[in-house]
């Protein structure tokens, strides 16, 4: 059933690609396959948060039990998508080696606990954890290409981004590690794909933390910039001021 699952899953992410493809071909490959990505990432966060939050089990506290029926359709659901993912990336060599990294780690994990039929609740949450900040960083790429980044919009896009990755991704993230690796229930190769994914978690961490440093001082430089510029038009209409109060 798992296998079957994960086969629509693969065919339906590259049907939607190719339907995209067909309706947006004017905006090239990258665009419709962000437009996958955006989907899948709205569709597995909603499906995760019903399964870790209302189906159950918890997995801060049932690490490595059995999985259920719908946690198994939601990882076979999110590896037909990384299966889709991986492929069009290698394909058109658009992604770094750290994320390649992260999406071989996850279709590895996600696809042993499919096959051991176990872990799948703490797989589920680090996939919600994962993909709930993937929609803006979708959103982040689009603002960009249609000329709208540089603005108030853009700016929430980004303060949300990093905050929900500094919290949830790096936040809950630690505890959930914390329950993964004291817990008895998980195998040991799962334990070590949790250390994987939380050490990419935290090398993503710092290349955002740079990011936002970079992106607050330049605005910082453009305020102060902005400010001399205004404080100079004030001083010389105030001494234009002066001289016409002399001439009269």
């Amino acid at each position: 059933m798992a296998v079957l699952e994960v086969t629509c899953s693969l065919i339906g992410w590259l049907c939607l690609y190719i339907l995209l493809y067909c309706t947006f071909s004017h905006r090239g490959p990258e665009w419709n396959c962000r437009l996958v990505t955006l989907s899948h990432g709205v569709l597995i966060v909603l499906l995760t948060a019903y399964v870790v939050f209302i189906d159950g089990p918890w997995p801060l506290t049932h690490a490595g039990t059995e999985n259920t029926e719908l946690q198994t359709f939601a990882l076979s659901v999110c590896l037909g998508y990384f299966l889709f993912d991986m492929s069009w990336c290698v394909c058109h060599g658009n992604e770094g080696p750290i994320m390649l990294a992260h999406h071989a780690a996850s279709i590895a994990g996600i696809l042993l606990s499919l096959l051991t039929g176990e872990s799948g609740c703490e797989c589920c949450g680090v996939i919600f954890g994962s993909e709930l900040t993937n929609p803006l960083l979708q959103i982040r790429w689009f603002l960009r290409k249609i000329g709208l980044y540089d603005s108030l919009l853009g700016d929430t896009v980004d303060l949300l981004f990093i905050l929900l990755f500094a919290t949830v991704r790096v936040g809950v993230g630690t505890v959930m590690f914390y329950c993964e690796i004291t817990s008895p229930r998980p195998s040991l190769i799962m334990k070590f794909g949790g250390v994987v994914m939380y050490i990419l978690a935290w090398i993503f961490m710092v290349d955002i933390g740079r990011f936002g440093y970079k992106k607050s001082r330049a605005k910082y430089k453009r305020w102060r910039e902005n400010q001399e510029v205004k404080l100079r038009v004030t001083e010389g209409n105030q001494d234009r001021q002066r001289q016409n109060g002399h001439n009269s």
